[in-house]
């Protein structure tokens, strides 16, 4: 499907909405709020003070996890019509760790518009806040509350050398960083607290020195952990070794014939060749 997002068709448009300080909306996201035929909310009573606070009135409907697939008829009966819909999650952006995604599969089946706004998200400021913003980073989202499966997610995780963003219930913020250094081992990380409000609040450190702050924390966190810089030593593997390493990871011969000769400054095809003579 090739989208041309301004053409003045049947659009959905996903609005940023603040997740602390009123004044992180756009002017923007304020038109679309205003303009648009309706709006689908996560919580019509969260979006409603927001309307309120800018003098909008709008027709609001209650789209939230366990309600998002008996909107669709909805959602498609207003496109349809040719009419322009807003959908806005409590806080953020709709889809990152929110409901939308399936509306937004929806309108896009059907070949409809879909525009999202660029504005308020709490991870982007919590990675750059922490002091480990200063190479990639992958954003994870919320881990499963179940103890067990969550050690699970982070032991997929552990070899993962990006910065790791999560966001975290404040009751469970204890023992998830509990789990980070069983399986991690000590990293350096921050939680970011209360971003764009009065309290908000960056703590920063290693995993043990956070576990010692976080009892009691509240509100919503989001939490960055350096991603895994432990290089292993080769010097005292035969290039043999150093090959069937990576091929105990799971890689391909090729792959770890390419991971091999970039970790010994060498080239490839003198690897390839050696590894094969072998």
């Amino acid at each position: 499907m090739h989208q041309k997002s301004y053409d003045n068709t049947p659009t959905l448009y996903l609005v940023p909405t603040p997740i602390g300080n009123m004044e992180d909306i756009t002017y923007r996201a304020l038109h679309i709020l205003k303009t648009a035929n309706v709006i689908f909310a996560e919580d019509t009573r969260v979006t409603r003070q927001l309307l309120n606070h800018f003098n909008i009135q709008n027709k609001l409907i209650s789209s939230h996890l366990y309600n998002e697939n008996g909107n669709i008829d909805k959602e498609i009966a207003y496109l349809k019509q040719g009419k322009t819909i807003a959908l806005v999650s409590d806080r953020g952006t709709p889809v990152i760790s929110d409901p939308g995604c399936i509306l937004v599969k929806e309108a896009l089946k059907y070949n409809y518009n879909v525009v999202c706004l660029p504005g308020a998200t709490a991870l982007i400021p919590a990675v750059v806040m922490s002091g480990l913003g200063d190479q990639p980073f992958t954003f994870y989202g919320f881990f499963n509350s179940k103890e067990s499966k969550r050690k699970k997610e982070l032991m997929n995780l552990k070899e993962h050398q990006f910065t790791l963003i999560f966001y975290e219930a404040p009751h469970r913020i204890t023992k998830t960083l509990n789990n980070i250094l069983e399986v991690f081992g000590n990293r350096k990380a921050a939680i970011c607290r209360e971003i764009s409000k009065k309290y908000e609040e960056i703590i920063r450190g290693n995993i043990t020195e956070l576990i010692k702050e976080s009892e009691n924390l509240k509100g919503e966190i989001v939490l960055v952990v350096a991603g895994n810089d432990d290089k292993p030593d080769f010097h005292n593997l035969s290039l043999i070794e150093h090959v069937h390493l990576y091929l105990k990871e799971g890689k391909d011969p090729k792959e770890a014939i390419k991971l091999v000769a970039k970790d010994r400054n060498m080239p490839k095809s003198e690897v390839y060749r050696e590894y094969h003579r072998r």
